[in-house]
């Protein structure tokens, strides 16, 4: 039997990590970190972690802003460490460093998020593709997600009110990406899983910005949650659609 192989990009702090950490703890599981750095201490460290039995761990390049990066970690993928098929895919990288209104925003900012973001999603999809296309099972193509990037959520009542000018809109195009690539290929499941308000880095800014000390959920809480939400995934229940840590079905 093939092992399940999966793929993270920005794994090798916060919710990148947490996810890969989980996945390795499973038997038979080849799981690919796809790190801006392979050489940084955070990168090496993945090394240390747990294995179950039949699992390995593999460290490519991916930086979300190279386009080309991440069709040469496939090709690397391919060639020295013969991988010949991929079962899921998390794009995970991404940043958040500026939090303006519509009004103050600086283009250079919404410029900056939208190529990880949005165009780092996009080539990590194309990239993957023909290998997702090779597993002998339903394969996963997985955005992380924001409910800031949500239509319906943006009125003060229903989401706290952080200038999220920038970030947000990058999450919304993912979104509409997402849902189009679920709807064109019968054999693919995409859909964008959403991870909560987390005690990342980003997570933590976005609470310190609002006067609170931390974000509302823990990285295990929510990393515990992804991974059931992930086992139980399949096109027909969540293709083309938001799905968060605990089940739920944010709106769009």
């Amino acid at each position: 039997m093939a092992p399940t192989t999966v793929l993270i990009t920005g794994a090798n702090r916060g919710l990148g990590q947490g996810l890969l950490q989980r996945y390795l703890a499973l038997p038979n599981h080849t799981v690919i970190a796809g790190n801006r750095d392979p050489n940084h201490a955070t990168s090496q460290a993945l090394n240390d972690l747990p294995k179950a039995d039949g699992s390995k761990l593999i460290v490519v390049k991916i930086d979300a802003t190279v386009e080309k990066d991440a069709h040469d970690a496939v090709k690397e993928l391919q060639e020295a460490h013969g991988i010949t098929h991929l079962d899921i895919v998390i794009a995970n990288a991404g940043i958040s460093y500026a939090l303006p209104t519509v009004a103050d925003l600086k283009i250079s900012d919404l410029q900056t998020h939208m190529e990880p973001n949005v165009y780092g999603v996009v080539a990590l999809y194309q990239a993957t593709r023909p290998l997702l296309r090779k597993s002998s099972k339903e394969p996963m193509f997985v955005p992380m997600g924001s409910t800031a990037g949500c239509i319906e959520h943006r009125s003060k009542r229903n989401q706290p009110p952080i200038p999220n000018a920038v970030y947000g809109p990058s999450k919304a195009a993912v979104n509409w990406l997402t849902v189009r690539m679920n709807a064109e290929e019968d054999w693919l499941n995409a859909w964008v899983l959403i991870p909560g308000w987390v005690q990342t880095d980003l997570g933590n800014a976005g609470a310190r910005g609002l006067g609170l000390e931390k974000a509302h959920i823990g990285v295990d809480e929510s990393c515990d949650g992804m991974m059931g939400v992930l086992a139980a995934a399949s096109k027909e229940k969540y293709g083309g659609k938001m799905v968060a840590y605990n089940g739920n079905f944010p709106a769009w």
